[in-house]
């Protein structure tokens, strides 16, 4: 059998320099196209929060607390108001109306937060929501009990 004489260097190429090089120009022109599009921090108008100063005393508004059991019972800063089975919720439209008429004259915002039970009917709500609509109050949050038993 003959051996065949090959030379190691016929099929290798060696490190090429040219691709390293345009991958390297690659790189290169993406950063520099992007350093162009960052904007630099001082050049954004932002103001660090200060001390505020006030030259009237501030009043803190009073949170009415609506709150809607599962059995239909509605109170109103935890003083039942109204019939489980009243959907008209006279006695609460009422109250809300005087407590408006009260706001508007000392020019305070009336603020609601609605605390219904998760098992509460959705339609007591519903009825909650009305009696505010009469009474045209607008700030009402709405939140529900946490209560864990």
């Amino acid at each position: 059998m003959r051996r065949l004489e090959s030379n190691p260097n016929d099929g290798t190429l060696g490190f090429q320099i040219a691709p390293m090089i345009d991958v390297v120009f690659v790189i290169m022109l993406f950063f520099m196209l992007m350093a162009g599009s960052i904007k630099v921090e001082r050049e954004l108008n932002t103001k660090l929060p200060g001390v505020a100063t006030t030259a009237a005393p501030t009043d803190f508004m009073d949170e009415i607390i609506i709150g809607i059991s599962p059995q239909g019972d509605i109170t109103l800063n935890d003083d039942p108001v109204d019939s489980p089975t009243s959907k008209d919720l006279p006695q609460l439209k009422s109250t809300l109306v005087r407590l408006r008429q009260t706001s508007d004259a000392a020019k305070s915002p009336v603020l609601v937060t609605i605390i219904s039970d998760p098992q509460a009917k959705y339609s007591r709500t519903i009825n909650v929501l009305d009696a505010l609509a009469v009474a045209k109050i607008t700030n009402v949050t709405f939140t529900i009990s946490d209560d864990e038993q």
